[in-house]
């Protein structure tokens, strides 16, 4: 296994996990409703956040990477408001929820880096949203990689990329095509 280096503020909650959660590609780490009761920190593997819409098509609204945090945000909620689930196999430290609230009131230090590390996932969501607004498919896959500062993602992993750019797996298929040399 690959060792990962965690920004302080995430590297700070792995004393409060109350334990790993292994899972396979494909599993669920929760559901859109169930009780927040845990954060999670991914240690290894990867997962993706959807959102459902009323057709039935997946919004990816997160991706968990080596490292990060997993539904942060649900910190400050009752109920998961998206779907979780593994992308690859995956290793996830579990926090309580009601330890990380301890932590936040204790070290002040702290709830600083986080709020800033919150801060941070505002602005990638503000891109984002502004990626999602573009019209054409081409646009979006050209404002992916200079976000993500990355690569076409593998071939097996295009339809949860389509999910992630908004557009439909046969679209982006399309669009792919034409790019080939």
């Amino acid at each position: 296994m690959i060792a990962v280096m965690f920004p302080s503020h995430v590297a700070r909650l792995l004393p409060l996990s109350d334990g790993d959660v292994a899972l396979e590609d494909g599993q669920r780490v929760f559901l859109a409703g169930e009780t927040v009761r845990h954060l999670f920190v991914v240690r290894a593997g990867g997962v993706q956040m959807l959102r459902r819409q009323a057709s039935g098509a997946a919004l990816v609204v997160q991706r968990g990477r080596p490292g990060g945090l997993l539904a942060e945000a649900s910190l400050f909620a009752q109920r998961y408001h998206c779907d979780a689930f593994a992308t690859a196999p995956t290793l996830l430290a579990r926090i309580p929820k009601a330890r990380v609230v301890d932590l936040q009131a204790q070290e002040p230090g702290w709830l600083l880096e986080f709020a800033a590390h919150l801060a941070a996932e505002v602005q990638r969501t503000r891109a984002r949203a502004e990626l999602l607004s573009l019209r054409k498919v081409g646009e979006r896959i050209d404002a992916w990689l200079s976000l993500e500062q990355a690569e076409i993602p593998a071939r097996g992993r295009w339809a949860d990329w389509a999910g992630e750019l908004g557009v439909s797996p046969e679209a982006l298929y399309r669009e792919l095509a034409k790019r080939r040399p």
